[in-house]
């Protein structure tokens, strides 16, 4: 620009940029908000239920609801509905954190979906009990033995598939070898305290 100071180009290309950044922002003296974000389609992570099983878990059955000829708890307060399902003469699943007993020194627990399929997700202990309180022995699947020699697994397994691998007189798990008498007299002489 001949003829023209370096004052007036500056204020030129000054006035220039103003215009440009004017525009670029919409142009108008309004407030400019930013477009809201679109909606997430990501489904918020579901915490899946457990059983947290300790040797403390596991009290006088005594304390427990009987059921027939076993014991039934809940250690995750959904004792209502794991009743349901033991009274039901059709079966059913029962709920996470389901104890179930027939003598002080085994017991079942059933723990998250996908635990461990091949037991419908119940967990086996061997228990020692005393006077001061239970002791883990052993906790697992087929590994873990009955009093009578046997896997708890391979025993439960035999239940009707409607009855959630829980054996009972007309479930179809082979009769025990000793009678109702016994499972009594163990019962009423569990030593833990009450």
């Amino acid at each position: 620009m001949p003829g023209v100071g370096v004052t007036a180009r500056v204020w030129v290309g000054a006035l220039a940029i103003g215009v440009l950044l004017f525009v670029a922002c919409g142009g108008t003296s309004a407030k400019h908000t930013a477009a809201p974000a679109p909606p997430t389609t990501a489904k918020p992570v579901k915490s899946v239920e457990d059983a947290r099983v300790t040797a403390a878990t596991f009290t006088n059955v005594n304390d427990m609801t009987r059921v027939g000829d076993h014991f039934v708890a809940n250690i995750n307060g959904h004792l209502a509905q794991a009743l349901a399902v033991a009274r039901s003469k059709t079966g059913g699943v029962y709920p996470v954190g389901t104890v179930l007993q027939l003598v002080p020194t085994e017991a079942m627990v059933k723990r998250r979906t996908g635990f461990n399929p091949s037991t419908h997700d119940w967990e086996f202990f061997s228990l020692a009990v005393s006077a001061q309180g239970t002791t883990i022995l052993s906790r697992g699947g087929a590994q873990v033995v009955n009093r009578f020699g046997g896997s708890c697994a391979s025993c439960h397994a035999a239940a009707a598939a409607r009855f959630d691998e829980v054996c009972g007189i007309d479930h179809g798990c082979a009769p025990l070898p000793v009678g109702p008498a016994v499972f009594a007299l163990l019962q009423k002489t569990d030593p833990r305290p009450r």
